[in-house]
């Protein structure tokens, strides 16, 4: 930086700055927080349930389930410690092959202001719309090869349960 001081978004050199720091992720992913995704790959169709369980200073467990539409389990959960930093670190990504803007979106949960993040690697196309006012994870995302949508998918809930 021109005045000596980093960027806390930016986690290195060649690096596109990410859209929330390692603390606005903290404090955006509470005990209790809870995502439903709707994932389309294919013709396969399913929903993916995240929940922050255990959360401190450092990082929090989050337990994952899949289930099908239908609500019925596939799969057992799955949970996974990860510091701030590394969910921060999710969304770093190669600065020369990322373009980053502004675009307001309808979703089933709401309309959001998000930053777009558009990551292209050879023919395909990676497209990740983070609400500015929800830290974390993408609410909605999308995968292009050859021009093709393979793959994607988008919040259709999102809920903070305490204790």
């Amino acid at each position: 930086m021109v005045d000596g001081s980093e960027d806390p978004r930016v986690l290195g050199v060649g690096r596109a700055a990410t859209p929330f720091t390692a603390e606005e992720i903290r404090a955006g992913c509470p005990e209790g927080r809870t995502t439903r995704l709707r994932v389309d790959v294919g013709e396969e169709a399913f929903v993916r349930i995240s929940r922050y369980v255990e959360c401190d200073e450092a990082g929090a467990v989050i337990e994952r389930t899949r289930v099908a539409l239908d609500g019925s389990p596939l799969g057992q959960p799955e949970a996974e410690r990860e510091t701030w930093g590394e969910l921060q670190a999710h969304a770093s990504f190669p600065a020369d092959r990322t373009t980053i803007e502004s675009e307001r979106i309808d979703t089933a949960i709401g309309v959001f202001d998000c930053l777009r993040y558009t990551v292209r690697d050879g023919t395909t196309e990676q497209v990740f719309w983070f609400a500015k006012d929800l830290p974390g994870a993408p609410i909605r995302f999308l995968t292009r090869t050859d021009g093709q949508v393979v793959m994607t998918f988008s919040v259709v809930d999102d809920t903070i349960v305490s204790g």
